[in-house]
């Protein structure tokens, strides 16, 4: 397994165009390469970017969310805790930096933009097998710091189905299913950094274990609210 960093010049709110970015900065792909991409240059391309006072922060905040707590002081800032995509994430994934002033919009319809992405790698690189992932930085409960997640992908199964097969002891497994895609973007996003380092792309080269697909996966990875295990803490969003 390889992880390749690959640097870029700045995207430049409120749009600028990936697909020459694309074209600049990527290298040859090849079979079975996985392609992380940060959520925010995706978002740039689609000119999500809006000049925001912090007095209608929150009202954007709601509007982009799908569902959300009621503001809550956590320190010295308010902070709205909210449900985008199916992703529980502060101010619905709304960022501002590295924008240049701007608040950053999480990209409309990703996985769309990643299969118009994916088909059009495949056929620059001449391949079959790829996955592009769109990735994030997200927060843990009970945690300092960052790690990655996905919000969006084309190309690969995001799960492994551990279901019926027997542990070391020959119990069998029940409910375990290994998220694939969300560890790998845990490692993508902490190469691309979260500073100054230009690296909003990341190859992933010869990783085990992936079943490519040419059809949309991302449904996979989500689990109803009042199935999840921690409904007795989602139960209390609201629209």
């Amino acid at each position: 397994m390889r992880f390749i960093k690959v640097r870029t010049r700045a995207l430049v709110p409120p749009q600028d165009n990936i697909y020459p970015i694309l074209d600049t900065y990527l290298p040859k792909l090849k079979e079975g390469d996985v392609v992380f991409i940060t959520s925010k240059i995706l978002s740039i391309h689609q000119g999500r970017c809006l000049l925001v006072s912090n007095a209608h922060r929150r009202t954007l905040i709601k509007k982009e969310a799908d569902m959300s707590l009621p503001p809550a002081m956590v320190g010295n800032s308010e902070i709205i805790i909210t449900i985008k995509n199916n992703t529980l994430i502060p101010s619905a994934g709304i960022d501002r930096s590295n924008a240049n002033g701007y608040s950053i919009l999480w990209p409309k319809n990703v996985n769309k933009l990643l299969e118009e992405i994916y088909h059009y790698l495949t056929k620059k690189n001449q391949i079959k097998k790829l996955a592009i992932v769109a990735t994030d930085s997200h927060t843990t409960p009970l945690r300092w710091g960052t790690s990655g997640i996905s919000i969006g992908l084309y190309g690969m199964e995001p799960l492994y189905d551990y279901r019926g097969e027997k542990d070391i002891f020959g119990r069998a497994l029940e409910y375990t299913q290994s998220n694939i895609t969300d560890s790998l973007s845990a490692m993508a996003v902490l190469l691309m950094g979260e500073g100054r380092e230009q690296t909003p792309i990341i190859i992933g080269r010869a990783i085990t274990s992936i079943a490519f697909t040419n059809k949309p996966t991302y449904h996979k990875l989500i689990i109803p609210p009042k199935k999840d295990l921690y409904y007795p803490l989602l139960k209390n969003f609201k629209k």
